[in-house]
């Protein structure tokens, strides 16, 4: 008999937030208005068949697109400019409960690793590279899923020099490294295959780019309705450079145990 077939599992990956710390002559502007105080990187797993999914988003993008009543100016100028797809942060609070609604349908999981912005970590651990941050990220997402599967293919958001090849490469030896450092030195057999893509062509991303708003809400804003909404369908959020937390694991919040409350809202840094 041949080789086994390799089995493919997908996941689908997109970010909130920004990854800009200075504004002109280098001044720290994290936190400023426009400034997002934490980078969030989120990844979605789809239980259902992916193209039921794709078919159920599109639908509602098609409803928006053909139904005057969501004919804003913001909207219009979308549909003429790049044709219209879901975005959390742009959508009428109309849109977005319709997608809340149906994100409820949808069999799914999330998870979400959230960086909080200081300049000292940035420059130092980062070397003051945002990819290198966002790499950083990317590997806590990575590290325990190289033991499961035979194949993963990670479907990712172009987002400039982050998404290039060779930083995701550098994000995938990161993982491999913390994976074989939690497992005893073993090495993940994992083959990681990464596809960068655009909202405008898998509506499975603008999927993942809701979950990762809704955490974004509760860490910019204090504001968790959307959060306690869709609550059973995130399973991990990690607070990752929550150091007063690491005691006891208490910086990864799961849905039952350890929720994420208005409580983890960030505080202004000090400049």
């Amino acid at each position: 008999m041949g080789k086994n077939k390799l089995m493919d599992y997908h996941r689908f990956l997109d970010e909130a937030g920004d990854t800009t710390f200075y504004g002109k002559g280098k001044k720290n502007i994290i936190g400023q208005d426009g400034v997002s105080k934490t980078f969030i990187l989120g990844m979605i797993k789809v239980k259902d068949p992916l193209d039921e999914v794709r078919d159920k988003i599109n639908a509602l993008q098609n409803k928006i697109v053909s139904d005057e009543f969501y004919h804003v100016p913001s909207v219009l100028k979308k549909i003429n400019k790049s044709g219209y797809y879901l975005h959390a942060t742009d959508d009428l609070p109309e849109v977005r409960k319709e997608m809340f609604d149906l994100m409820k349908t949808i069999n799914c999981s999330f998870e979400a690793v959230v960086g909080r912005k200081d300049i000292e970590r940035y420059e130092t651990k980062h070397k003051g590279k945002e990819e290198y941050f966002y790499a950083d990220l990317l590997s806590h997402l990575l590290k325990n899923k190289l033991s499961k599967h035979d194949k993963l293919v990670m479907h990712i958001s172009e987002r400039g020099k982050s998404t290039k090849n060779h930083n995701l490469e550098l994000a995938f030896l990161k993982a491999k490294q913390r994976f074989s450092k939690i497992n005893g030195n073993n090495e993940s057999k994992t083959k990681v295959v990464f596809n960068v893509n655009y909202p405008t062509k898998d509506p499975l991303l603008n999927l993942a780019d809701y979950f990762c708003w809704t955490i974004q809400r509760v860490f910019e804003r204090g504001e968790i309705r959307y959060y306690n909404f869709i609550k059973d369908q995130v399973k991990l959020v990690i607070d990752l450079y929550d150091t007063k937390k690491y005691d006891g694991w208490k910086n990864y919040y799961d849905n039952r145990k350890n929720p994420l409350t208005a409580e983890n809202k960030i505080s202004p840094p000090k400049h």
